[in-house]
């Protein structure tokens, strides 16, 4: 097995010694740490890397160095050639064990239910992960029943297996897409179900999963992007919005099951008031416009109304000058201060003889 990719054959190792025989300034100026072995995983495959401790030393980024076959594991902190203690973020690998395994279940299910090919994924342990599928839409219905689907896989506690084939050896597998690679070819087994070749870190039955929900999904160009959780971040969510539904409900002094239908109710209490309030303003904007229209200079043949406000809303400025406009022989002047500019409104009526736009420039 080599060296730099123990985390496939060991999942679950969090702890383990190696010796640190290279030290490396990156082109950023980051500290880069070579071991001997690794059992951390590096970024790929759609999968972000494991973070942890060399030592003292923090790990916050592992990548592939192709050219020399190794693995880089950048650290902030002192770090020395020799023997050392390394220490893997055991929650962080979990969760993106946890939403990778899900990502293949679940694109599994969809291709049965829907027909549709998933073309990539990315994968998150502390927010939704997504894949891609070759279709501008799914139904709810199908979403659902593909959800519905992972999760009896779930329930089954079916094993994952994984395993290295020969090019010949892959002739017999049941691929759900074709390898990128041409030799050392590792395939990830959902017992019996889903086979896809795949290098990232899976939980090794799917109980451990814990459950799959599917978020939402939304067009990407021509392709579905389907978002779910998994897990403990599944967990995490549905414990956020059980209290905030619980913590709404009392406020209403109701259950929660009820909350959709009275907040339904209430959303078009709401809408109903806001249209009464608005012809409301309406009419006290028309009055308010008469008033003016009482008050208004007489100029040169020409009835004239100046007026200012302050925090005005500029809407309201804008139904009064309609309802001024309409007076034939009146110019007005509607001007509003917010505490950082003015807004000005000009209106002249039809034979008034003036032009409210020059009026506007020269104001």
């Amino acid at each position: 097995m080599n060296s730099q990719l123990l985390y496939q054959e060991e999942p679950n190792k969090f702890n383990f010694e190696a010796t640190l025989v290279e030290i490396l300034t990156l082109p950023d100026e980051r500290k880069g740490a070579v071991l001997d072995h690794t059992y951390f995983y590096p970024t790929g495959g759609g999968q972000e890397h494991d973070t942890g401790f060399l030592g003292s030393a923090r790990v916050v980024d592992v990548f592939k160095d192709e050219e020399h076959s190794r693995l880089v594991h950048v650290v902030e902190g002192e770090v020395q050639i020799g023997p050392v203690q390394a220490r893997i973020d055991a929650e962080r690998r979990l969760r993106h064990m946890q939403h990778h395994t899900a990502q293949h279940l679940l694109t599994q299910c969809l291709l049965r239910q829907t027909g549709d090919e998933t073309v990539s994924a990315n994968i998150n342990g502390y927010s939704p992960s997504t894949l891609d599928l070759l279709a501008i839409q799914v139904s709810k219905a199908d979403l659902e029943a593909a959800e519905m689907q992972a999760n009896r896989v779930i329930y089954e506690d079916r094993i994952v297996k994984t395993y290295i084939v020969s090019p010949e050896e892959l002739q017999s597998i049941p691929l759900r897409r074709p390898p990128k690679v041409t030799e050392n070819i590792r395939i990830v087994e959902i017992d019996g179900l889903d086979y896809s070749p795949c290098g990232g870190t899976h939980v090794l039955h799917t109980g451990s999963i814990g459950l799959i929900k599917v978020v939402k999904a939304e067009r990407q160009n021509e392709r579905l992007r389907v978002y779910f959780q998994a897990g403990l971040q599944a967990l995490e969510v549905f414990s956020q919005m059980y209290d905030s539904m619980i913590g709404l409900a009392a406020q209403m002094s109701i259950s929660w099951q009820d909350i959709p239908e009275v907040v339904g109710k209430q959303a078009a209490a709401l809408s109903a008031l806001q249209k009464d309030y608005q012809l409301l303003r309406q009419a006290s904007v028309r009055y308010e416009a008469r008033e003016l229209l009482v008050k208004a200079e007489e100029r040169a043949g020409i009835k004239l109304v100046r007026e200012r406000y302050e925090n005005r809303p500029i809407g309201e400025l804008r139904m009064m000058a309609e309802e001024l406009k309409q007076i034939p022989d009146l110019v007005s002047f509607l001007a509003t201060y917010d505490g950082q500019k003015v807004s000005l409104i000009v209106t002249c009526g039809e034979a008034s003889g003036r032009d409210a736009p020059q009026l506007l420039r020269s104001a």
